[in-house]
């Protein structure tokens, strides 16, 4: 039976959660008054609009409209998924998570999730194991042939799947379940026969791991004549390869503060620079370096160098990811560029050269601002109007994405060093005039009762001691007339509940969002007038409501003859709504 997470566990989890202390964590925030600002980390600004209430436990961006509790955070900034993030804040609590019992969800949840990491464990010990068999002698002396350690070995978890096509599935497809496991982890495939093969053979194993140490997906390199040389197991349900970079479970394990990392493109390059001593290099997973990789890169360092092949697959590779990092170019952040001689990779440059003189080549990188216009200006001619014209409609939009302020300013004075403008309002009008500021428009919320009250409920529970029982009432069939009960009820029976809280709540249902919307909306109500201004709205409710049922009984009474009770209700609330008194 699959489990589901308690919802008190939710609740309680995020009671012990300061998201204060969450957020800041990863990006800098400003106080000021009784908020915290920063500018957004989800969309680009100069300006700081995304705003954090610690009373509240709850942030809002005023650019993008990005809002939510410390999970939503969590989720969308550390790219996790809802139990993942779950399980990230309750290992910093020191918490085990607890579920409800016997309720069914589906295949996604925390219980299959475990299925998956526990086969990937079994089976990369699987591979280490097999790196000392007999059959495994190609694969002993490609890794003497590199000078791989027995400690870097293990340290890497690095093994090797054997010759034969069905190596994995014999040792580990025993039942129906752990068939559909192995391929819904892409170990396993079926070929047009419907035959099931293993995708591994004759290779040494590289486990990929994530920040906690799990083994979510593997990547095989060729000794002999395989092709293609590197193979990666595909996407899965715990594993997408934008977001991993292969090496940094291994930095972190042993290296709390990093000065810089250094992004390379193989998996034995990562090790090998290991084993000469450079501790501080990771790899992408056989694509491109993707956006979601560098803003993993600068979460653990303000100094990203990468390296490249110094032939024109190399440059472009390098101008890729320098177009994918603008966006995250922060102050204070630096990312520079190391290319490597014709014919050489970091493996074997630093067998050749040595541990000191690879480091040197790192002092050396290109910074990330002349790479990017010696880039652009080979690309036209400087001496004639013409390539300036063109060299400005190439630079501009790559300047105006970056965030930093300074960074900007540096960038802003390179170019009009290179186009001649030296005069700062000149230079101002020549960027605005290119610039195109992308304004996202904040919901437009109708003002009605209803809602202004479940607004000014949501970011004040304690409002709920103002609501008699209303019970009765959700049975009226009026617009958010159910769902603002339901909160009070909620806010009655927890006493200290947050707004990050009320909104958990509701997560999965369609009433997340505008409850989101409306916890967050600025309905214009100063503090010192919120709890007439609410009082007030309670009346005119049960106003609404009185109408509502008069309404409908006197609807009633046009088709048949009202039983005596309608007929007393009936009585009753023209009684009420002739005196305006609360029912």
């Amino acid at each position: 039976m699959y489990r589901r997470i308690s919802q008190v566990f939710i609740n309680d989890l995020l009671a012990c959660t300061d998201i204060v202390h969450v957020i800041g964590n990863r990006i800098n925030l400003q106080k000021k008054g009784k908020n915290f600002y920063a500018c957004c980390p989800f969309h680009i600004e100069e300006h700081a609009s995304f705003v954090v209430n610690n009373e509240k436990q709850f942030y809002y961006c005023f650019g993008c409209g990005s809002r939510g509790n410390a999970i939503d955070f969590l989720m969308h900034y550390d790219r996790l998924n809802f139990i993942e993030t779950i399980e990230e804040l309750a290992i910093n609590h020191g918490l085990n998570i607890i579920y409800e019992k016997n309720i069914p969800t589906d295949i996604n949840d925390t219980f299959s999730r475990q299925s998956f990491y526990d086969l990937m464990k079994k089976i990369a010990t699987y591979y280490q194991y097999n790196l000392n068999q007999e059959l495994a002698i190609h694969a002993r002396k490609y890794i003497n042939s590199r000078g791989f350690t027995k400690e870097i070995t293990n340290d890497f978890m690095i093994g090797y799947a054997l010759p034969g096509w069905q190596n994995l599935i014999k040792h580990f497809a025993i039942s129906n379940k752990q068939i559909n496991l192995l391929m819904k982890l892409g170990m396993i495939v079926k070929n047009a026969q419907n035959k099931l093969y293993d995708i591994f053979r004759d290779r040494i194993i590289f486990p990929i791991r994530d920040k906690r140490g799990r083994i979510i997906s593997f990547g095989g390199r060729a000794i002999r004549n395989n092709i293609p040389k590197y193979l990666n197991s595909p996407d899965s349900e715990i594993f997408h390869k934008r977001y991993y970079l292969y090496g940094l479970y291994e930095i972190n394990k042993h290296h709390d503060k990093k000065n810089c990392l250094l992004l390379v493109e193989g998996y034995t390059d990562v090790v090998t620079l290991a084993q000469f001593g450079i501790h501080y290099s990771v790899a992408t997973l056989g694509t491109a370096t993707t956006g979601e990789q560098i803003q993993l890169l600068f979460r653990y360092t303000d100094t990203i160098i990468c390296c490249y092949d110094g032939d024109n697959a190399g440059y472009n590779a390098a101008w890729c990811t320098l177009k994918k990092s603008l966006s995250h170019m922060k102050d204070g952040r630096q990312m520079r560029f190391m290319f490597l001689p014709k014919g050489e990779d970091p493996d074997s440059l630093i067998r050749k050269e040595g541990k000191t003189a690879f480091e040197v080549r790192l002092k050396k990188a290109i910074p990330f601002c002349s790479f990017m216009f010696n880039r652009l200006i080979s690309q036209v001619d400087l001496n004639t109007v013409d390539g300036k014209a063109h060299f400005s409609m190439l630079a501009i939009p790559l300047i105006i994405k970056v965030p930093g302020s300074m960074m900007s300013i540096y960038l802003r004075q390179e170019f009009g060093k290179k186009v001649g403008i030296l005069n700062d309002s000149q230079l101002d009008k020549v960027i605005f005039l290119n610039k195109k500021i992308n304004n996202v428009i904040s919901p437009t919320i109708k003002h009605t009762t209803m809602r202004l009250l479940i607004a000014l409920l949501l970011q004040n529970p304690t409002l709920s001691r103002f609501v008699p029982n209303l019970e009765k009432l959700k049975k009226i069939n009026l617009c958010g007339l159910s769902l603002f009960i339901d909160i009070v009820k909620i806010c009655n029976e927890n006493p200290t509940s947050t707004t990050a809280q009320l909104i958990e709540i509701y997560r999965g249902t369609n009433f997340m969002r505008p409850l989101e919307i409306l916890a967050s909306w600025n309905h214009m109500v100063v503090d010192e007038a919120i709890e007439k201004v609410f009082q007030d709205a309670l009346t005119n409710l049960y106003d609404t409501v009185i109408k509502h049922r008069l309404e409908k009984l006197i609807a009633r009474s046009r088709i048949k003859i009202l039983s005596a009770k309608d007929k007393h209700e009936l009585w009753s609330l023209n009684q009420a709504l002739s005196k305006k008194i609360n029912i």
